[in-house]
């Protein structure tokens, strides 16, 4: 807080992005410039007639903003965030799984949505993560998200994470899956040689951009 001669700092604001406490909008303005390249470069992974599953998250949003207006695909998705940049585009099929709505994160979450994700079989999964660990794994921050996940990643036939280099080694308080169920991971030139030699380890397909 600044007033006139003095700047006092207030903690617990919840807006650390150390803390659990996620919000999306706040998301959107940490690492932005590398969450963009990523983005743009996921979506030129996207192949006309790919059915496709995009996660919840700061990074998936710019993914969506970059898929080209004439892609002739399925998109389902499970957030506003994402829909609201999709729906613009004519040529893209939605489906939408609803449910209710967590407005920090700007997801809907129901068990009508599960079941639709579990009917659903995508060819690709653009996941994101608020954490990635070697040993423990992809991490979230709010346990609302775990099922949804969870069963989006079991209806994809390849799992593409992408997530910005800030992400490597953090650890938050909910698990959803291992590093190894991933097939190729999208990062910035952040990522250290020690992770680049991880994933290589674990015969993951790298994309630094």
């Amino acid at each position: 807080t600044r007033s006139y001669g003095k700047a006092t700092y207030i903690a617990n604001t919840g807006h650390d992005s150390n803390n659990d406490n996620y919000e999306l909008n706040f998301e959107q303005s940490i690492m932005n410039a590398e969450k963009e390249i990523i983005g743009k470069y996921a979506a030129s992974l996207i192949e006309p007639g790919d059915v496709l599953i995009i996660d919840s998250g700061s990074t998936t949003d710019k993914l969506a903003q970059h898929i080209p207006e004439d892609s002739e695909i399925t998109v389902l998705c499970y957030n506003y965030n994402v829909l609201s940049h999709l729906i613009k585009k004519d040529k893209i099929n939605l489906i939408f799984g609803g449910g209710y709505f967590h407005r920090r994160a700007q997801m809907f979450e129901s068990l009508q949505s599960i079941n639709l994700i579990e009917n659903i079989r995508a060819t690709k999964m653009f996941v994101s993560t608020s954490g990635i660990h070697n040993k423990l794994g992809l991490t979230c921050s709010q346990s609302f998200e775990v099922l949804t996940k969870r069963t989006a990643l079991q209806s994809a036939q390849t799992k593409i994470l992408i997530a910005d280099s800030s992400k490597f080694c953090k650890v938050r308080t909910a698990y959803f899956a291992q590093l190894s169920e991933i097939h190729e991971i999208v990062t910035d030139s952040g990522i250290s040689s020690e992770w680049k030699e991880i994933i290589e380890s674990m015969n993951i397909k790298l994309h630094i951009v």
